[in-house]
Protein backbone atom coordinates (compact mmCIF):
# COMPACT_ATOMS: atom_id res chain seq x y z
CA UNK A 1 0.00 0.00 0.00
CA UNK A 2 3.12 2.48 0.72
CA UNK A 3 4.37 1.84 -2.82
CA UNK A 4 1.09 2.47 -4.16
CA UNK A 5 0.76 5.66 -2.30
CA UNK A 6 4.21 6.90 -3.12
CA UNK A 7 3.42 6.48 -6.80
CA UNK A 8 0.31 8.33 -6.66
CA UNK A 9 2.37 10.92 -4.33
CA UNK A 10 5.23 10.86 -6.41
CA UNK A 11 3.22 11.51 -9.47
CA UNK A 12 0.81 14.61 -8.67
CA UNK A 13 3.01 16.31 -6.01
CA UNK A 14 5.80 15.04 -4.61
CA UNK A 15 8.35 15.16 -7.88
CA UNK A 16 7.41 18.76 -7.58
CA UNK A 17 8.54 19.14 -3.90
CA UNK A 18 11.21 17.61 -4.49
CA UNK A 19 12.74 19.68 -7.50
CA UNK A 20 11.91 22.98 -5.78
CA UNK A 21 13.42 21.77 -2.74
CA UNK A 22 16.70 20.34 -4.77
CA UNK A 23 16.68 24.14 -6.60
CA UNK A 24 17.09 25.76 -3.24
CA UNK A 25 18.92 23.60 -1.90
CA UNK A 26 21.34 23.94 -4.96
CA UNK A 27 20.96 28.07 -4.41
CA UNK A 28 21.85 27.83 -1.27
CA UNK A 29 25.07 25.42 -1.65
CA UNK A 30 26.89 28.69 -3.56
CA UNK A 31 27.94 29.67 -0.74
CA UNK A 32 30.36 28.52 2.10
CA UNK A 33 27.91 29.76 4.96
CA UNK A 34 24.89 28.19 3.33
CA UNK A 35 26.28 24.27 2.20
CA UNK A 36 24.29 22.58 5.88
CA UNK A 37 21.15 24.34 4.74
CA UNK A 38 21.70 23.03 1.28
CA UNK A 39 21.80 20.09 2.41
CA UNK A 40 19.03 20.03 4.85
CA UNK A 41 17.19 21.10 1.83
CA UNK A 42 18.11 17.65 -0.28
CA UNK A 43 16.90 15.95 3.25
CA UNK A 44 13.80 16.98 3.12
CA UNK A 45 13.29 17.14 -0.60
CA UNK A 46 14.40 13.57 -0.45
CA UNK A 47 11.64 12.97 2.34
CA UNK A 48 9.20 15.12 -0.64
CA UNK A 49 9.44 12.69 -3.00
CA UNK A 50 8.70 9.48 -1.57
CA UNK A 51 6.89 10.31 2.26
CA UNK A 52 4.79 7.10 2.79
CA UNK A 53 6.85 4.40 4.90
CA UNK A 54 9.57 6.90 6.58
CA UNK A 55 9.43 9.27 9.34
CA UNK A 56 12.42 11.73 10.90
CA UNK A 57 13.99 11.19 14.24
CA UNK A 58 15.88 13.72 16.15
CA UNK A 59 20.09 12.69 15.77
CA UNK A 60 21.42 12.52 19.39
CA UNK A 61 24.21 13.80 18.33
CA UNK A 62 23.57 17.03 16.79
CA UNK A 63 24.66 19.93 19.15
CA UNK A 64 24.37 24.05 19.43
CA UNK A 65 25.59 24.43 16.01
CA UNK A 66 22.35 22.88 14.56
CA UNK A 67 19.95 24.55 17.52
CA UNK A 68 21.59 27.82 16.00
CA UNK A 69 20.94 26.79 12.86
CA UNK A 70 17.40 25.77 12.78
CA UNK A 71 16.57 29.39 14.63
CA UNK A 72 18.07 30.77 11.37
CA UNK A 73 15.92 28.40 9.45
CA UNK A 74 12.60 28.94 10.68
CA UNK A 75 13.06 32.99 11.23
CA UNK A 76 13.82 32.51 7.01
CA UNK A 77 12.61 29.87 5.65
CA UNK A 78 10.88 27.20 7.94
CA UNK A 79 7.47 29.21 8.45
CA UNK A 80 6.63 29.65 5.16
CA UNK A 81 7.54 26.25 4.58
CA UNK A 82 5.21 24.73 6.96
CA UNK A 83 2.38 27.43 6.52
CA UNK A 84 2.56 26.10 2.97
CA UNK A 85 2.84 22.33 4.00
CA UNK A 86 -0.23 23.45 6.62
CA UNK A 87 -2.26 25.12 3.82
CA UNK A 88 -2.14 21.93 1.15
CA UNK A 89 -2.39 19.20 3.69
CA UNK A 90 -5.62 20.91 5.17
CA UNK A 91 -7.13 21.24 1.30
CA UNK A 92 -6.20 17.96 0.74
CA UNK A 93 -7.88 16.11 3.60
CA UNK A 94 -11.25 17.78 2.36
CA UNK A 95 -11.80 14.75 0.24
CA UNK A 96 -11.97 11.28 1.27
CA UNK A 97 -9.24 10.26 -1.54
CA UNK A 98 -6.81 13.13 -0.14
CA UNK A 99 -6.76 12.32 3.15
CA UNK A 100 -3.06 10.20 2.94
CA UNK A 101 -1.67 13.03 1.12
CA UNK A 102 -2.51 15.52 3.55
CA UNK A 103 -1.46 13.39 6.57
CA UNK A 104 1.70 13.24 3.95
CA UNK A 105 1.77 16.79 3.73
CA UNK A 106 1.33 17.32 8.02
CA UNK A 107 4.59 14.63 8.56
CA UNK A 108 6.78 17.64 6.37
CA UNK A 109 5.97 19.92 9.07
CA UNK A 110 8.30 19.05 11.41
CA UNK A 111 11.14 18.30 9.07
CA UNK A 112 10.47 21.78 7.12
CA UNK A 113 10.42 23.67 10.46
CA UNK A 114 13.61 22.41 12.53
CA UNK A 115 15.78 20.53 9.54
CA UNK A 116 19.42 20.56 11.31
CA UNK A 117 19.84 17.46 13.75
CA UNK A 118 16.90 15.51 11.98
CA UNK A 119 17.29 12.23 10.36
CA UNK A 120 14.71 10.52 7.81
CA UNK A 121 13.99 7.06 8.55
CA UNK A 122 12.12 4.11 7.58
CA UNK A 123 8.94 3.75 9.89
CA UNK A 124 10.02 -0.14 10.21
CA UNK A 125 12.79 1.26 12.84
CA UNK A 126 12.34 4.82 13.90
CA UNK A 127 14.90 4.91 16.37
CA UNK A 128 17.30 3.82 13.99
CA UNK A 129 20.72 6.50 14.17
CA UNK A 130 23.89 6.49 12.72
Amino acid sequence: MKTILNIIWLLLSGLWLFLGYLLAGVLLCITVIGIPFGIAAFRIGRFALWPFGYTTVERRDAGAPSCVGNVLWLVLAGWWLALGHIVTGAMLCVTIIGIPFGIANFKLIPVSLFPLGREIVPTDRPFATR
